[in-house]
Order: C-alpha cells, then sequence, then structure tokens
C-alpha cells in the first residue's frame, strides 16, 4: 500500500532551510517523504539526509519513494527526541538544516486502522508508534474524570470537557469504550445541542486531537526536542518548524523567542546585566501560512503555521 500524503508548503519550508549541496539535514517526521525528496534534490552531490519517523509504515514507505537517493540517505524508525543519539550513531555532531513537521499525515488518518478519525469505526488506539505505550482507549477506560477533563481542556481547549469527561465515565461503568464511533458517540451525546449546531467542526474534533496529543505525549516531546535542537545545528544551521495548533505554535514562537536573546535590562541602564545571549536570528518575524490556493488544493493545510530561525554562532 502506499503510504499517501501531499507535503504542507513544502516550498515555504525548503526555501528556509536553504538546502545546499554536501550539507546534512535532517527531517524529523519523514512521512510521505515529500519534504525529504525535495530536500534530497537539493543536496546533490555529497549532501546527506538523516530522516526519522515513529510510524513504521512512514519508514517502510520513504525506503521505496527515496530509494534513488539511497547513498545520501540515513532512515531511523524512532522518535525525533533522540536525534542526539541518532547523530551520535552516525558519528555526526552538528547538521545544517532541521525540518519537523508535526502534523498528522494523510495516511495515518485514512489508512493506519488506529483511530486517528471519528469519521470511521476503528480501535481507539492513536499512537503514532504502534510498539509503544498506552492507546487511547486506555486513557479512556482507566483515567480519572478530572484526569480526562484535563486531558481535554488543556491539549484539546475544549470548552464542554467536565460533560464530556462525566459521560464518558458513566458509559465505561457499564462496558469498555473501545471504537472511535463509540466515543464520537458519547462526546454527541454529552454536549449541549445548541452547543453542537454552532460548531463548525465535527464535537469530536477537539477531544480526539487532545486524546492523540496525550497518548504520543507529543507537547512534551516539543518542549524537550525545541530546546534542544539548536545546539545540534552548525553556526549558519537553520530550523524550521511546521505545526497545527495553537498549543505547538506557542510552544515554538515561545522558545525561538527565548533562544533570540533579546536584552531585557531597563532602557536606562547603562550596561547589559541580564546575560541575555542570542542564539538564533529569527526568519520568520510573523508566522507564516499557506496560502489560499494550497488550501484550496489540500485542505489539511489550512491550520498549519511555519516558524523559522538561523543559529548565529
Amino acid at each position: 500500500m502506499t503510504y499517501q500524503h501531499v507535503p504542507v508548503m513544502r516550498d515555504e519550508a525548503i526555501a528556509h532551510l536553504n538546502c545546499r549541496p554536501g550539507k546534512v539535514y535532517v527531517d524529523c517526521t519523514v512521512g510521505g517523504a515529500g519534504h525529504s525528496r525535495a530536500i534530497l534534490e537539493r543536496i546533490l552531490p555529497g549532501g546527506m539526509l538523516i530522516g526519522i519517523d515513529q510510524d513504521a509504515d512512514a519508514i517502510l514507505s520513504a525506503r521505496q519513494v527515496l530509494a534513488p537517493y539511497a547513498s545520501n540517505l540515513r532512515l531511523f524508525h524512532d522518535n525525533y527526541v533522540h536525534l542526539p543519539d541518532i547523530l551520535s550513531k552516525l558519528n555526526i555532531e552538528k547538521v545544517d538544516g532541521i525540518l519537523a513537521d508535526l502534523g498528522l499525515s494523510f495516511n495515518q488518518i485514512e489508512n493506519s486502522g488506529r483511530g486517528f478519525s471519528f469519521q470511521k469505526t476503528e480501535p481507539l488506539d492513536m499512537r503514532m508508534n504502534a510498539a509503544s505505550g498506552m492507546t487511547a482507549a486506555d486513557i479512556v477506560n482507566t483515567e480519572t474524570e478530572d484526569g480526562l477533563e484535563e486531558i481535554f481542556k488543556t491539549y484539546g481547549e475544549e470548552r464542554w470537557a467536565r460533560q464530556i469527561a462525566r459521560r464518558i465515565v458513566a458509559v465505561r461503568a457499564g462496558h469498555r469504550i473501545q471504537t472511535t464511533t463509540d466515543l464520537a458517540g458519547i462526546i454527541c451525546a454529552a454536549m449541549p445541542k445548541q452547543a453542537m449546531r454552532k460548531r463548525q467542526k465535527h464535537p469530536a474534533t477537539k477531544v480526539f486531537m487532545a486524546l492523540r496529543i496525550a497518548v504520543n505525549k507529543e507537547l512534551e516531546a516539543l518542549e524537550s526536542f525545541s530546546a534542544a535542537a539548536v545546539n545540534l545545528l552548525n553556526p549558519g544551521g537553520r530550523i524550521c518548524f511546521l505545526s497545527f495548533h495553537s498549543l505547538e505554535d506557542r510552544i515554538v514562537k515561545q522558545r525561538f523567542r527565548g533562544l533570540e536573546g533579546k536584552c531585557t535590562c531597563p532602557p536606562d541602564f547603562p550596561e547589559c546585566i541580564c546575560g541575555h545571549k542570542r542564539v538564533v536570528r529569527l526568519l520568520t518575524r510573523k508566522v507564516v501560512r499557506p496560502t489560499q490556493a494550497e488550501i484550496d488544493a489540500n485542505p489539511m493545510a489550512r491550520s498549519a503555521c511555519l516558524r523559522a530561525a538561523e543559529k548565529v554562532e
């Protein structure tokens, strides 16, 4: 089965990475290999791409899709937070560019059978790495009511988190909640009808997103990686993040601002004493969003946010 996915803001991401022949780049989330292929096309001859993905299907597909570039490619079935260990295995200290596309792929939603979508009946799994940790069903059926509310409110920004959590706990007292459609039905039943009518998106959208984030520990991974990644760049190396909801974008935005190292001393101080050191130069003062033409061609791009920075030393 072909791994299907259209890379979001491919041209913008590649431009911000400043891909050059002979250099070393990392694609932290290979997915359908659209970004990876574009990078490889620009770093030959002599360049190397290190591709990482938690999804074993993505790695298997990338080996086929990127076969013409095999001598310039190293693929790893792993979480991008382990990039320092991966580079150590390759005897590489620093790289020239890092790309992290944090979104779900079309293949994961439509073909994985792991319950990322409420549009079809599938097991409540939601693990990007099918061999790791707790599933969404484990969380839904074992977490406390307060714990479920916190997940839905914090990760999904769901207004009706308390009501939905209460309904889940009531239903699971009678039977285990097993499938995506089971959960979607419970969510719809828990929400006031007037609130459901006002929503432009399906009522289950935010809860499903929150569970996926919790299952895969996505925000914890991003916090950890965004703090460490700049140390893996050569001077002049670039890092680019593609995020798809406000919590991810906020983490990247705040991390970049901190690394920019702007002085916070009062303006009347004769010299700087705050000790803030500039580590990166922002390439995107404002978030970059996809064009309307891209959104029309690929609706999955509609919520994408791109931010990029360059290491200064």
